[in-house]
């Protein structure tokens, strides 16, 4: 049975692998490192590359957080009020060339206790625990290749597991990166999945296994896709069209994720919760595409339940 302190030592070390891969590919950026302490217990460490050759800005979060679940948290997820630990790691990359998608992931572990039994490494109270995660694709520009691959690997991480979970957390990632007010979806989805539990049918180990696989699955995908894409030229038009996109990112950041209001309702360090959002981005007044450009054939593709993989 894994312990909770193995599977954040998991996450960290996922963060290194996932820092040193993106290095690689920037080709000069470093990531700056930060570590930081939650007063209620836990903490974490902060890692951003900033104003690489390729990435804008880029970050890659570790945390292991625990304490007392606040009451509106333990409403929203219909648990009674008691003491939590999550861990996991949380990435969002910006990049500067706008025919490079922004891509953002995210692993995690979380766990309830009675009442006064949080308690490390000694196993004491009922425990009840879930993963939760997902990766999804954002991009400025649609590039249906692109989009394929992207899926195709992430269908390919989730069948080696069970063949019923990436037409499932794919739909569920079509829903969940969705901007209700703006009638579009954030991107080219990808997949995203809560509260898996071990039952008759999964253990918690294989449920593990399965977190690790996807968080595996990041650096080699994401990687090829900046060496795709990061040497094509592009306009002043294209980087407008950049940063108004960038702004839709911002939206949904803040007005629809469960993590950012989770991170705030939690009193997380507010610079690691926010470093989603992107250096720059734009609100031009009703914005309209011209009929039969590239923005608006991008556009066209932002909607549920298009067939990638």
């Amino acid at each position: 049975m894994n312990t909770k302190e193995e599977i954040a030592e998991w996450f960290k070390g996922l963060q290194n692998r996932i820092c040193a891969a993106i290095e690689t590919a920037d080709g000069g950026g470093k990531f700056s490192t930060e570590e930081w302490e939650r007063s209620e217990g836990g903490g974490g460490v902060t890692r951003i590359l900033q104003n690489g050759n390729l990435i804008e800005k880029g970050g890659v979060n570790f945390s292991a957080v625990h304490g007392k679940l606040p009451e509106n948290i333990s409403a929203a997820l219909k648990l009674p009020v008691s003491d939590f630990f999550a861990t996991g790691v949380s990435i969002v990359i910006h990049p500067h060339n706008p025919h490079v998608p922004i891509i953002h992931m995210n692993v995690r572990y979380f766990e309830t206790l009675p009442n006064n039994s949080l308690s490390f490494g000694e196993g004491r109270g009922e425990a009840s625990s879930w993963f939760g995660g997902g990766i999804d694709l954002t991009p400025h520009y649609v590039n249906e290749d692109d989009a394929k691959y992207f899926h195709a690997a992430l269908k390919q991480t989730c069948d080696k597991f069970d063949k019923d979970y990436y037409p499932k957390f794919k739909k569920w990632a079509d829903d969940y990166f969705f901007i209700t007010h703006r009638n579009e979806t954030r991107g080219v989805g990808g997949i995203f999945f809560d509260r898996l539990a071990e039952d008759a049918h999964h253990s918690k180990e294989n449920l593990f296994e399965f977190v690790k696989a996807v968080g595996e699955t990041f650096a080699p995908v994401y990687t090829e896709l900046m060496k795709r894409n990061s040497g094509k030229p592009f306009t002043e038009k294209e980087k407008h069209w950049q940063l108004i996109r960038r702004g839709r990112y911002v939206e949904f950041n803040l007005v629809y994720d469960k993590g950012t209001k989770f991170g705030l309702d939690t009193n997380g360090r507010i610079e690691s919760i926010l470093m989603s959002l992107p250096a720059m981005a734009s609100w031009q007044y009703n914005h309209i595409p011209e009929a039969g450009s590239a923005e608006e054939a991008t556009l066209k593709m932002l909607r549920k339940g298009v067939v990638w993989a």
